[in-house]
């Protein structure tokens, strides 16, 4: 994998960790990511705990592999802005959704786990009653790595959104599998293609004050 410096921690007699070097100028758009195999649910949970003071890699855990990833600058920047503008809309209508960031969500007897970019409950909150948003959203810039749809069927996630390449796929779980849909069942009123058309403008305060006015128009 690419200017990723593999310095791995032992603990417990198992591999724990991938510690990563600051990527070069030149990649500072692309994901660093390192994926392991043969990794058990006891250690993937260890693992996230040694991490817990390591807010901004994320761990993705199905069935055995782990993949580590830390996310780019560019990668932040533009889950920032998506998470600022759907909250932008959400204030303007009056819809009562709540946001969880990055907080991990797992099931051990389906051997999944992850943090998504974001993720929201409608009307709700996370608690025993509801243990997984009803939105999440996922930001791809790099391709490869761990299916992030299985692992979120096996959570049972009711819809997945991607933005990649300027533009959002939306995907709504069945009983089954997940299925492409247009426009999210929660918000349906929401036309992604004109909050895409924000996320890539460099000013984030300036994109969410025009968006707030697009929609207010």
């Amino acid at each position: 994998m690419p200017r990723l410096t593999r310095r791995i921690v032992r603990y417990n007699r198992g591999v724990v960790a991938a510690r990563q070097s600051p990527p070069a100028r030149a990649d500072r758009a692309q994901d660093q990511r390192v994926v392991i195999n043969g990794v058990s649910w006891g250690r993937y949970v260890a693992i996230r705990e040694l991490l817990e003071d390591h807010s901004g890699l994320r761990l993705t855990y199905l069935e055995g592999v782990l993949e580590i990833t830390s996310p780019s600058s560019e990668h932040e920047r533009r889950k920032k802005l998506i998470a600022r503008l759907v909250e932008t809309y959400a204030v303007e209508k009056r819809v009562p959704l709540n946001g969880y960031g990055s907080t991990t969500f797992r099931k051990e007897a389906k051997e999944r786990g992850l943090e998504p970019d974001e993720c929201y409950v409608l009307g709700a909150v996370i608690d025993d009653a509801k243990e997984v948003p009803d939105i999440a959203i996922e930001v791809v810039l790099t391709s490869g790595g761990i299916d992030k749809l299985s692992v979120y069927r096996g959570l049972r996630v009711p819809e997945v959104w991607f933005f990649e390449n300027r533009a959002f796929s939306l995907f709504r779980l069945g009983a089954e599998s997940y299925e492409p849909v247009s426009r999210s069942t929660f918000l349906p009123d929401l036309d992604l293609a004109l909050l895409a058309s924000f996320v890539d403008r460099e000013d984030q305060t300036a994109a969410v004050l025009s968006y707030r006015d697009t929609i207010r128009a």
